[in-house]
Parts: C-alpha cells; sequence; structure tokens
C-alpha cells in the first residue's frame, strides 16, 4: 500500500505546523503556507486507520484546478504545486467560519427538515420540501469552524454579532460564495454534473478577502449526476451521488457512526484500493481529464521534499 498518512517535515523558514484531519499545513516565515493534501480519509469526525493510495493527489489537483478557474471573481491563496500532493500559497488569517452553500434539500439540512425545522442558519424554508428538492435559488447556511467535534450552525447575524467576521467582510464572503458556487455548478452541469452543495473558507491578508483552503472536491462538496435526477426525484428515489458518501454508508452498514460502544470495521487492503479506486473515478468525472497517477509513490515523502524544497528556494 502506497499511502502518505503521516508527515514531517523540516523547510528553511518553517515556523509551525498543523496536522489536520486530512491536511498537513506547514506555516514558512509567517508568509507562506505549504498545505500536503494526505492520503489520510476521515468520516464521522474520525480520520480511519489507514490511508487510501492517491487520495490526496485527487484532492489536490480537483482544488488547484477550480482555484484556477475562478480567479477572476476573487483572489485566493494558491501560488504553485510543485508536488502532485502539495499547494503552496499566501498565509491568510482565516475566519472561523465556514460558508456552506446548498442548491438542494438534502444530508444534514434534510434531516433538521425532517424534524420540523422550517429556519436553517437563520434562512427561512418553505412547507412542504420535499428531499432532494432544489431551492428557488442556493442559500447560505454559514457553520463555526471547530478545531475538534461538530462545527455548528450560525446565522448571518449571529457572525456578526458575535464578531467572528466584520459586516463589511461577511457581505464579501457571501457575494464570493454565491458567484464561486454559480461557476462551480456551470462547470459541473458541462460534466453531466449538479454541483448540490458545498463549503468555502476564506481569510484576510493585507486587508483583503481572500478564497482559501481546497473547493469543490469530493471530500468538501457533493455532487449529483444530472441524468436521471429528474426521474428519481419525482419517484422519491436516492439520487446517484458523486461524493465520499459512499465511505459513510459503508461504515453505517458495518455499524459504525462513531457513537459510544461502536468499533471502527477493519480496512482491508482490498477495500483501502476499492476506496482509491472510486476517488480516481470522481476525478475524471468532475475534471473531465484522465488521472495521472503521480510518480515515484515507492517514497512520496521524499518526492514531496525534494520538490518544496526546490520550489521555495527558487523564490
Amino acid at each position: 500500500m502506497k499511502a502518505l498518512t503521516n508527515t514531517d517535515f523540516h523547510f528553511d523558514g518553517q515556523r509551525s505546523v498543523y496536522h489536520g484531519k486530512v491536511r498537513d499545513v506547514y506555516n514558512i516565515n509567517d508568509d507562506l503556507i505549504v498545505m500536503i493534501a494526505t492520503d489520510r480519509i476521515s468520516a464521522f469526525d474520525v480520520v480511519l486507520p489507514k490511508g487510501i493510495p492517491f487520495k490526496g493527489q485527487v484532492l489536490n489537483q480537483i482544488a488547484a484546478q477550480f482555484l484556477d478557474k475562478t480567479t477572476d471573481i476573487c483572489p485566493n491563496w494558491k501560488l504553485s504545486t510543485p508536488d502532485p500532493m502539495v499547494t503552496v500559497g499566501l498565509k491568510c488569517e482565516g475566519f472561523r467560519v465556514e460558508m456552506i452553500i446548498r442548491s438542494i434539500l438534502t444530508g444534514s439540512a434534510w434531516r433538521e427538515y425532517q424534524k420540523g425545522s422550517r429556519v436553517l442558519c437563520g434562512v427561512q424554508l418553505p412547507d412542504g420540501m420535499r428531499e432532494n428538492e432544489r431551492f428557488p435559488e442556493p442559500i447560505i447556511t454559514p457553520t463555526t469552524k471547530a478545531d475538534e467535534g461538530h462545527d455548528m450552525n450560525i446565522s448571518k447575524e449571529e457572525i456578526i454579532a458575535q464578531g467572528l467576521v466584520g459586516k463589511e467582510d461577511y457581505e464579501i464572503m457571501e457575494d464570493y460564495t454565491r458567484k464561486i458556487f454559480a461557476r462551480g455548478q456551470e462547470i459541473a452541469a458541462s460534466r453531466g454534473l449538479i454541483l448540490v452543495d458545498t463549503k468555502y473558507e476564506f481569510g484576510k491578508r493585507d486587508g483583503k478577502v481572500y478564497l482559501i483552503d481546497e473547493i469543490h472536491t469530493p471530500d468538501s462538496s457533493r455532487y449529483f449526476y444530472a441524468d436521471g435526477y429528474e426521474e428519481k426525484f419525482a419517484k422519491g428515489e436516492p439520487q446517484k451521488q458523486l461524493s465520499k458518501e459512499f465511505v459513510r454508508q459503508w461504515l453505517i452498514e458495518h455499524n459504525f457512526m462513531n457513537e459510544p460502544g461502536q468499533t471502527l470495521p477493519e480496512i482491508t487492503d482490498e477495500y483501502a484500493n476499492s476506496v482509491s479506486d472510486r476517488y480516481i473515478e470522481l476525478y475524471e468525472h468532475i475534471t473531465g481529464q484522465h488521472f495521472d497517477k503521480a510518480a515515484d509513490a515507492s517514497d512520496i515523502a521524499a518526492r514531496i521534499e525534494k520538490n518544496v524544497t526546490e520550489y521555495l528556494k527558487a523564490r
């Protein structure tokens, strides 16, 4: 199994490192960020014990392409991708809020709606909606960004009142969110997909709001296949999805949702490779391009260290 699950680099100028659920983030001179998309995979707020080959490359390259395709809408942090699993970009002060935008009533929003809730993050929802029904227009349902555990739903008004984001900056983020999502939907439609919902993160640098982190990946977004969407919706059938939902479903089938007393099922090499195949399939559907597996998979860490070190020296 060739998968990168841990990193311990010491780059020139390195000030600190943050190990997230999937990404390891290296701070270079408080000016640049080296973000490594590892092959770790998380579900139900737990990092699974085995890495998924090429998953990090899939996520990094999808995000890089979509960041490049939205630079006319808003500035973003990306400078370069010196390695298939690495993006280097500007260090920004991240806002403690995630901007979630939804075009269809599904997932956690549907679960809340089923319970009788008609207000989601301050957004009024109409009565009589069904699962997987389109909203008249996309809605923004922000969450607070938690270091551990679950993010919490919050309204625009609460974000501003609590001082998490200033009113002017929030309205810029909201405008960018709608425009980037519209671009993502256009690109998805050209691939026979529906971009159902996604999340964006923003930060600030030199007084300007930047789009940061990943965008439009299967880890941060939900896609439906456009073909058959209307028919399945009319019949009340589950939609064919393009996201990591299949991993969550596999865990549920093996009686794991990270609840007390539950034990993670064994992740066999065979299952990990099947997940890898699905991620590569996701890449090819979302980008419309063939996925080229990175060379030097026998020592991924050495390859990354070499590529990043050469990039930083050349700056």
